[in-house]
């Protein structure tokens, strides 16, 4: 193909996913409502059960249109997000070989419930980090949180912890593609659990470290699963190399 009909298919596969991200968001604004009813629930459960004074409120006219809007474009892209990432693929996919093609759709299968996983992860340890940092609101006083602010932030652990739970697929596929060993990545499990903690603290914005625990445990948990894996594939490689070989030298002996 050449450059003018890879620009067009590009073009082609980038318009369907815009397509089916507004359509996303078109969906993703109609269920805002009940969707910020889920997000502020911990704050208003917190308030009521330390009784704290703590209210979600906007600090604009246009505040609470902006954060709708923001948060629909959000809810669009996670929503369509098996459409555009496929048709991503499916640009990339005729470049590939066929054993290039296996791993990257293995890669899509399993990144995918990995980032959901760490996102529901995110989602029931949310109520405990709302608890711990709204238990710092001294008595008394009101605790008046920005309504953008809140949501970003809850969308930002979300994320955090989705793209957390994908590394170790991504790993996965280093090894398979023969970027990496799984005697590299036994032996970086050092930097691996350093860079997990650091993870782990910026995710969970709490002095709680049983919260820190929590997120690193699965994450740690992945790391050397993905490292058996690339173990298991490493010597399946090796058998395979082995029986060339041995195939090559019957060759040269007869």
């Amino acid at each position: 193909m050449s450059l003018s009909g890879h620009l067009k298919e590009f073009r082609k596969r980038l318009f369907r996913s815009a397509i089916f991200v507004l359509l996303g968001s078109v969906g993703g604004w109609f269920v805002f409502d009940p969707v910020f009813q889920l997000l502020q629930r911990p704050v208003l459960d917190v308030a009521t059960e330390k009784h704290i004074q703590a209210t979600i409120n906007f600090g604009s006219v246009v505040g609470a249109l902006d954060l709708r809007t923001q948060v629909s474009i959000f809810l669009g892209i996670l929503i369509s997000s098996p459409i555009w990432l496929y048709q991503l693929w499916a640009f990339l996919s005729p470049g590939l070989k066929s054993k290039e093609r296996r791993w990257t759709i293995t890669f899509m299968a399993t990144a995918l419930p990995l980032f959901f996983s760490g996102c529901y992860l995110a989602w029931v340890s949310l109520p405990g980090f709302v608890t711990s940092l709204l238990s710092f609101t001294p008595e008394g006083s009101a605790n008046v949180i920005n309504a953008s602010e809140y949501i970003l932030f809850t969308l930002r652990i979300l994320l955090v912890f989705g793209v957390a739970f994908v590394l170790p697929a991504i790993l996965v596929l280093l090894n398979a593609a023969g970027v990496i060993t799984a005697r590299g990545i036994l032996k970086s499990w050092r930097l691996a659990v350093f860079v997990i903690a650091v993870i782990g603290a910026l995710a969970t914005p709490v002095s709680d470290p049983m919260s820190m625990f929590l997120v690193m445990a699965p994450m740690v948990a992945l790391y050397f699963a993905a490292a058996g894996i690339a173990m298991a594939n490493d010597k399946r490689r090796a058998r395979r190399l082995a029986l060339v070989d041995a195939s090559i030298e019957s060759e040269l002996s007869e």
